[in-house]
Order: structure tokens, then C-alpha cells, then sequence
């Protein structure tokens, strides 16, 4: 069995024959409850290149206490966490080894250090007896297992926040702790600090993995697109645990980065040589594809089901509400494993690796040293000009098929120059903000249109699947006429829209 508990929690440094500071006196607390003291035995796992550590997570196997078993801590924000729990066993379970694969690859999970800590825990409770925080007073003791040889000690305070409780509670123990000259600890966790205390960190990572990049600012139009490039990377491999998990947002974020470096080679021929980065790209298409199965559906059925439930009662005729239930639940569950069958799989790690490698060793060709304001603008500038073109093109056609064909690239298109935009924000300041904001506007626009594209032939399978169920098909009719005015609402606004937009673009 496996379960997740949201941790919010502070940690404060503490000398070594300090005991728990009286916090009696805190805004809302009405008893202080001991809760004794227990002895905790963790063994942290890792990398032999301390992949985990590097990307703040921790992995452990712990004996002692309410909550022993393996603990798997994934970073949410700071102070705040997801800790995934499964139980006692001899090896990493097979759930946490796959919440981690995207980082871990093929490379062995190993005990890296040991950490044995006496813990004395209080509660913090409210007048009715509510719990509000745990604090506790920890006495560690560290040992490197691997990576080095080092032991260390040092005493610790921890307040965690119960399940539910308000933030802001933090705050008034905060006050209170700093009044008693208690000052927040400056490791991020007891694993970071043992890391530091017992041999630092391990030597340069192995081929194919990733670090965290210096903080040396980017100069060259390579930099520039290079600092993008890992970004998306990044985001690919941090998204991966949250899609695994079926979090909100997640697979759509993860898809939204596998766009974002596909266009940027694109959009950025001239710096990176396309003849490595094409085959990459259609990895990324081919995982965005697959991130896809449920999320179109998805957006779809929210749409839909929001679009019934403002049609007037008389105009929804047969079961429409558990018709539109079955179709999006059809495919769920075989294209939910899929899903993870491709995060599990080979091709999905190999393109892991491949983004590893090309940010580790470039393929930069001769403008990736040249400044970046004329190499990246020249980019830009001809994403946008293709913009224009296609916008042109779409409104020459009559409206139907070929048409909705043609705004539909221009929407890709838009989106196309948009990431371009982005990419270049930080070198080229206020005209690519302002180049930004405008294929923002058109792409929403355009959105508008090939979304009702898309719900049309939605309504239209709908309606046949009622058909062959003897239902009636009138209320998919009355949304199919309703879709069909949305478009042509998005197409008549489009010229004025297109020239506002034209106009304000500095490209």
C-alpha cells in the first residue's frame, strides 16, 4: 500500500544541549502536549552521482517511529513537499523506483548515508483540542555509507504543520522561535546537510546525466538558446513523477514542454544544427502524441459538458449528460496505462538522454557565438513574417474546410513564435515581451476556432453513437449550430484583431 502526505514544515538550527523552546505563548496554541521521545534509524539511497540530492529529493528506508517504511520526498515548493510512503521491505519498492526513473535512468540506487536521530516531539494544540504543529527536537547523528567516509553531528528543530492547518501558523511559531534566538537552519534537509558534513558532494557526473547549470550569465545567442533548452528539459524530468501520479495539469504541462523544444529548433536553426536536433524533435512529437490520447479528450468533455449544462432544459432531449460520461470514459483506463507503459519504456528514456547530451556537448553552429540581439531577432523576425503569411493566406480562402485548415496552421504557427519570443526574452527585453503578448492574443483567438473545429466533429461522433442507441441526437444538433456561430464569431474578428496585433509588434 502506498500513500502521499502534503509536508509543510520549517527547520531551525539548535546547539546541542538545547531542549525545546516553551511555545505556550503562540497566537492560537492552548496546550503543548509531549509526545515523548522515539529513536529513528534512516537510510537515504541515491545515485553514485547524486542525481536525487541534486533535484532536492530524498529517498528513504526508515525504522523507528509512527511512520516507518520508505519515504520518497518530492520537492512542491519551498518548505513544502510530498511524501509518498510504501512499506518496510528489504529493496526499494517498485512504485518509488518509478516515481524516480526519470532521474535515476538505469543507473543503481545505492545507500549513500545513514542518519540515527533521537527524537523529542510536542504538539501544538488549539482550544479545542485540534492538533496545529508538530515540533520536535532532533539529536543526528550522520554517516556516509558511500561518496565518502565522514561522520557528523548536530541537533535540529523542526515544526511541521498539521494536515489541513493554515501556513500562516508557521509564521507565529516562527516569531516566537526567533525571539528565543532559535535562527532557520540553512540546509534544505537533513540529507543535504549530512551530504555537506560527511564529504560534500560527489565528483562530476557521469555521461549523459545533468547537473545544475553555473549561474554565469548567458552572453551568446547559443547561450540564450541553450538556457531555454534546459529549461524544458528540466521541466520534462521533473513533470515526469507528478504525470505518474495523474496530478492536475501535469500530462498538459509535460506536453507543453515537449512543444516548446521542438519549436525552439525550429525557430532556432541557425544556432543548433538541425541535422541532431530533427531526430530529436520527433521524439517529442512522438511523446506529445502520446501525452495527448487523454488530454484532447479531456478538454473536449469539459467543454462539452459546461456547454450542456447552459443549453435551457427544454433543449437537452435523451441521456446527453451519461452519453457524453461514456464516451470520455471509454478510453481511459487503456490509454492511462499506455501512458505509463511509455514513461516505462525505452524509447522515453532514450529521449531523456538525447536532450542530456545535446545540452552537454551543443551542436552549435557558426552564429551560436555571435550576439545575440541580431542572431535571435533575424529568428524571430522570420516566425513572425510567417505568421503573417499564413493569417493572410486563411483570410483570402472562403469559409469551410480549407480555411478552418488554414487558420489552423497559423495557430500553430502563432504558437511557434510565441516560444520563439519567450526564448528570447531575456536578451531582447521589451520587443520580444511585446511580441509575446501579441501571439498570446492570437493564438487565444485562433484557439477559439480550432476548438470548435474540434467539438464539431466531437458532436458529430456523439451524435452517431446516439443514433445507433435509438436516442435522440437533438440536443448535439443545437451545440453542433452553436459551435458553428463560435467560429464564425472568431473568424469575423479576426482581420481587426490581426491588424491591432500587427501593429503593436515591433517585428
Amino acid at each position: 500500500m502506498v500513500d502521499t502526505q502534503r509536508e509543510i514544515e520549517r527547520k531551525y538550527e539548535a546547539a546541542t544541549g538545547d531542549d525545546l523552546p516553551d511555545l505556550t505563548a503562540v497566537g492560537g496554541v492552548r496546550a503543548v502536549v509531549d509526545q515523548g521521545t522515539a529513536e529513528l534509524d534512516a537510510t537515504y539511497y541515491d545515485t553514485a552521482d547524486a542525481r536525487l540530492a541534486d533535484a532536492s529529493l530524498t529517498l528513504r528506508r526508515r525504522t523507528g517511529g509512527k511512520d516507518a517504511g520508505w519515504h520518497l520526498k518530492l520537492p512542491v515548493a519551498e518548505g513544502v513537499r510530498d511524501e509518498i510512503r510504501a512499506p518496510l521491505s528489504d529493496t526499494v519498492p517498485a512504485h518509488l523506483r518509478d516515481l524516480v526513473r526519470s532521474r535515476v535512468r538505469g543507473a543503481a540506487l545505492v545507500p549513500v548515508v545513514r542518519l540515527r536521530s533521537s527524537r523529542a516531539t510536542r504538539h501544538l494544540l488549539d482550544a479545542d483540542g485540534t492538533l496545529l504543529a508538530e515540533i520536535s527536537l532532533d539529536r543526528v547523528h550522520a554517516e556516509r555509507l558511500s561518496g565518502g567516509t565522514g561522520t557528523a553531528d548536530w541537533t535540529e528543530i523542526e515544526v511541521e504543520l498539521a494536515d489541513n492547518g493554515d501556513p500562516a501558523f508557521l509564521d507565529k511559531v516562527d516569531k516566537k522561535l526567533r525571539k528565543a534566538g532559535v535562527r532557520r537552519s540553512s540546509a534544505a534537509s537533513k540529507l543535504a546537510r549530512a551530504l555537506e558534513e560527511t564529504g560534500g558532494r560527489p565528483g562530476p557526473a557521469a555521461p549523459g546525466t545533468h547537473r545544475p547549470p553555473t549561474d554565469t550569465p548567458p552572453a551568446t545567442a547559443g547561450d540564450h538558446v541553450l538556457a531555454y533548452v534546459r529549461a524544458q528539459r528540466d521541466a520534462l524530468v521533473a513533470l515526469d513523477p507528478s504525470v505518474r501520479r495523474d496530478l492536475f495539469d501535469s500530462v498538459h504541462s509535460m506536453r507543453v514542454a515537449t512543444r516548446r523544444l521542438r519549436s525552439t529548433f525550429r525557430s532556432f536553426g541557425t544556432v543548433l544544427d538541425r541535422r541532431v536536433t530533427d531526430p530529436v524533435a520527433e521524439d517529442l512529437k512522438w511523446l506529445a502524441g502520446e501525452l495527448g490520447v487523454d488530454r484532447d479528450r479531456e478538454v473536449l468533455t469539459e467543454h462539452l459538458t459546461r456547454a450542456v449544462s447552459e443549453l435551457p432544459g427544454p433543449l437537452v432531449g435523451g441521456p446527453v449528460r451519461n452519453r457524453l460520461r461514456a464516451w470520455s470514459d471509454a478510453r481511459r483506463g487503456g490509454s492511462r496505462r499506455r501512458l505509463i507503459s511509455v514513461l516505462d519504456g525505452e524509447r522515453y528514456l532514450c529521449l531523456l538522454d538525447a536532450l542530456d547530451a545535446l545540452i552537454t556537448e551543443p551542436p552549435l553552429l557558426k552564429a551560436a557565438v555571435k550576439d545575440p540581439g541580431k542572431v535571435l531577432t533575424r529568428a524571430v523576425h522570420k516566425d513572425f513574417h510567417k505568421v503573417a503569411e499564413l493569417i493572410g493566406r486563411a483570410l483570402d480562402l472562403p469559409p469551410g474546410h480549407d480555411r478552418n485548415i488554414a487558420l489552423h496552421e497559423a495557430r500553430k504557427k502563432a504558437k511557434r513564435t510565441r516560444y520563439a519570443a519567450e526564448a528570447t526574452t531575456p536578451a531582447l527585453g521589451r520587443p520580444a515581451r511585446a511580441l509575446l503578448t501579441s501571439m498570446k492574443s492570437l493564438q487565444t483567438l485562433l484557439g477559439e476556432h480550432q476548438d470548435s473545429v474540434l467539438v464539431r466533429d466531437a458532436l458529430l461522433e456523439l451524435s452517431a453513437l446516439a443514433d445507433k442507441a435509438r436516442e435522440s441526437s437533438f440536443t448535439y444538433g443545437v451545440l453542433y449550430g452553436r459551435e458553428e456561430q463560435r467560429a464564425a464569431a472568431a473568424e469575423a474578428a479576426l482581420p481587426e484583431v490581426w491588424r491591432t496585433l500587427r501593429a503593436a509588434t515591433p517585428f
